[in-house]
């Protein structure tokens, strides 16, 4: 386990069904697979909330197939627009990232003494085509 790095995602929208509240957010099994791919825990904290009320969470991913990051976890209250950190993650995303359904991988940023670092920019679509070889056939 890595004992840095947090992954940062946004609440897209908060659901609640009969019997799960589902917290989906701006990412997905590309950028951070090992919940989905052998069952890691990460800690996930809102951080837009911190002292909020704790209830329990699904929290979810962008991509339609099984992209669940938890199931009924204890989180402080989730509204949408809350920034959600996932711990020890550091080792984790980018380098374990896809573009898997043409989704981009995510910028990296350095934290160090009290300022953040841009040191990967955040992929676009013209990364994504960038090796095709068009053919004219």
């Amino acid at each position: 386990m890595s004992e840095a790095g947090y992954f940062l995602t946004k609440v897209n929208v908060v659901k609640q069904t009969t019997s799960t509240v589902f917290a989906q957010i701006d990412s997905g099994f590309n950028h951070l697979i090992r919940p989905m791919l052998y069952g890691s825990q990460h800690e996930i904290v809102n951080i837009s909330n911190p002292e909020g009320r704790e209830r329990f969470y699904s929290v979810v991913g962008y991509i339609c197939e099984t992209d669940t990051f938890a199931n009924n976890r204890r989180i402080a209250e989730i509204t949408e627009g809350d920034i959600l950190a996932f711990k020890n993650a550091g080792a984790y995303c980018f380098s374990m990232a896809s573009n898997y359904n043409s989704r981009y991988r995510p910028a990296e940023i350095l934290w160090h003494n009290k300022k953040a670092h841009l040191i990967r920019e955040r992929e676009t679509f013209d990364d994504i085509i960038k090796h095709q070889i068009v053919l004219d056939i």
